[in-house]
């Protein structure tokens, strides 16, 4: 089948995919649920795996060598200090330390988006228990804009929190248009980067946004179980957090000196990382990954990434299926949603796609394609050819 779109646009590169695989003769397409290691981060957890069949591999060196390395790499990733980067093993990781570190008063109020991805709810619930008032911002389209957001805010609002590339509808916020609205409001405004960070660019100096957090197992090419939340040092000094890892307080001494019990106070973001961050079986491939990223380019990912997606778009039968992602503009994201105008037929789609070793995602009823910069034409147009056959 042609695609007039596609032949108009020419083939494209496929400077990436030597970097990945082997995919076993199958194409995977839904990246906003897994992402695929790289090569280098695979030599990277082989050698990991290594320290471990032979311990003697592994220095005690090593144990502040890691954190420091993965620091480094999500630094230059958002544009921050490697000592203001917080290790996870999640997105909810940071989240937590939010929901239950900041010094509530009964009556805050937490805004919340109506249809968010409920990492995105969840830890907020809580705190009702505590006085705190959870409100939901049901836009009138599909995310909310900055205008619903200022509606939105009272005296008593103290935190926003959403996901900057909405899982289920694949539109992206405006983070500028929201931050300056929280901004002037004095409101913390919480981004949940995990279904954009690795497709798109972000730079804390310039971004309004007090936290990020993210897992680094989508976008960002890492194991599962990763993760890093950054803050605002106003922010992060406000928290009230009850944790005193051992680890993390013998930073910068022998692990032949450990019996000082002192708690510090000097540690910054340190402080709260996830314990055991010296966990060189998941850090290793994913600073690995990070570091891939980087040298590729985060600007030239970005370009192809949107070129796989406007060909899939442009290629689409549209008297077939409907395109529910947004078909172009700043809120269009490296997630494609879209439905059968028959929706009971997505099921059954799904199910062609898997057997012909096509891997996408079905989330609530929808079908969902996020191809990421290890897909290549050929990948695009052998789904459209079974979406349009089916």
């Amino acid at each position: 089948m042609t695609f007039s779109h596609q032949n108009e646009e020419g083939p494209m590169p496929q400077a990436f995919l030597k970097d990945f695989g082997p995919f076993e003769g199958r194409v995977w397409l839904n990246c906003a649920h897994q992402g695929p290691l790289p090569r280098v981060a695979v030599e990277a957890a082989s050698e990991a795996l290594a320290w471990k069949i032979a311990p003697h591999r592994l220095t005690d060196d090593s144990f502040n060598a890691i954190p420091q390395r993965m620091k480094r790499a999500l630094g230059q990733l958002i544009g921050a200090s490697p000592e203001e980067i917080i290790l996870g093993n999640s997105t909810s990781y940071g989240l937590h330390l939010l929901a239950n570190g900041l010094p509530w008063q009964q009556g805050d109020e937490v805004l919340l988006a109506r249809g968010d991805f409920p990492a995105n709810i969840l830890p907020w619930l809580a705190l009702r228990k505590r006085g705190v008032v959870i409100r939901f911002i049901q836009p009138r389209g599909v995310v909310p804009q900055a205008d619903e957001v200022e509606e939105q805010i009272t005296p008593a609002t103290k935190l926003l929190c959403m996901s900057w590339v909405n899982s289920f509808s694949g539109h992206a916020i405006d983070i500028h248009a929201v931050g300056k609205v929280c901004r002037a409001s004095d409101v913390i405004f919480v981004l949940n980067g995990s279904q954009a960070l690795g497709a798109r660019s972000l730079d804390i100096s310039t971004s309004p946004v007090d936290a990020v957090t993210s897992c680094g197992f989508k976008w960002l090419c890492g194991p599962y179980g990763t993760g890093f939340c950054w803050m605002r040092p106003r922010l992060l000094q406000s928290l009230e957090y009850n944790q005193a890892y051992w680890l993390t307080m013998q930073k910068g001494r022998s692990l032949n000196q450990m019996q000082e019990y002192m708690l510090r106070d000097d540690l910054g973001a340190a402080a709260y990382d996830v314990f055991c961050t010296a966990n060189f079986l998941n850090f290793m491939p994913w600073a690995a990954a990070v570091e891939y990223l980087l040298a590729q380019g985060l600007e030239q990912i970005e370009m192809y990434d949107d070129m796989l997606v406007s060909r899939l778009i442009n290629g689409l039968d549209l008297a077939k299926y409907e395109l529910i992602s947004p078909q172009q503009g700043v809120t269009r994201s490296t997630l494609v949603i879209l439905t059968h105008r028959e929706r009971e037929r997505n099921i059954e789609i799904f199910a062609t796609l898997k057997r012909e070793g096509i891997a996408i995602a079905l989330r609530e009823g929808n079908l969902r394609v996020s191809p990421h910069l290890y897909n290549t034409g050929d990948n695009i147009d052998n789904l459209l050819s079974i979406l349009h056959s089916t």
